[in-house]
């Protein structure tokens, strides 16, 4: 059985190939990413939608990639309900755990925690609270993606309970922690390895990888572009 796979798709876009053979997309971002590669824009599989929040930089091809492959769309309970209810997103009803909830799917786990930020759709509906997510895949592997958020204090709390092995973690600053704050947060949870996002994608979101880590130097801060693979 091959070994799960990460692949970065620009901003806060990933592609997850998990080692059970599952194709899972988290805050899919694609169609106006001027990061994502030409070859990633047009997915050929997709399984599973795991959202944060509801930005539209996170959203993203949400609602066109349901439409084509009828996948399921995980997300915190407001953000279901309005892609089920007003934007007839079928695989997004009763996907809608909320934070402290953990939603299972044939040997995937997803928790839902804290993250600090805010939620609303373009239109500024508000849609609840953004979340943090974290995987346990069928190979055991546990991954925490941050969401949009700043650093905060109970992050000790998801090491503690979730006792994630890599972190995704913002560090471009302005809209979301930066380096700073990201290195702070890396101890508190704990992490050995990081792969950072929310960076470069616009000139605001300042922060760089190796400006974290040069301030969390007993973490490895994979040094990714845009469609790069890592193995989890």
């Amino acid at each position: 059985m091959a070994g799960s796979t990460l692949t970065w798709l620009g901003h806060s876009a990933f592609r997850m190939d998990t080692s059970g053979g599952k194709r899972i997309y988290v805050d899919p971002f694609l169609d106006g990413n001027p990061k994502c590669p030409a070859s990633e824009k047009e997915p050929e599989r997709v399984d599973l939608i795991a959202l944060t929040h509801g930005h539209g930089d996170h959203v993203g091809s949400t609602i066109e990639l349901h439409e084509r492959f009828g996948c399921k769309v995980l997300a915190p309970v407001e953000l279901s309900d309005w892609l089920a209810l007003k934007k007839d997103v079928k695989g997004a009803e009763g996907n809608d755990p909320n934070k402290g909830g953990t939603w299972r799917w044939d040997g995937i786990e997803v928790s839902l925690t804290d993250a600090h930020h805010s939620s609303s759709s373009n239109e500024l509906e508000y849609l609840g609270e953004p979340v943090g997510l974290v995987f346990s895949l069928e190979d055991g592997k546990r991954i925490y993606f941050a969401g949009d958020t700043n650093a905060f204090g109970d992050m000790a709390l998801i090491r503690r309970i979730y006792e994630p092995e890599v972190a995704v973690l913002p560090i471009g600053d302005h809209y979301t922690m930066g380096p700073k704050e990201a290195a702070v947060a890396l101890e508190l949870l704990g992490v050995k390895r990081c792969v950072p996002c929310h960076w470069g994608t616009f000139p605001v979101l300042t922060g760089t990888p190796q400006e974290l880590q040069k301030l969390a130097p007993d973490v490895e801060v994979h040094m990714i572009e845009p469609g790069d693979t890592v193995t989890l």
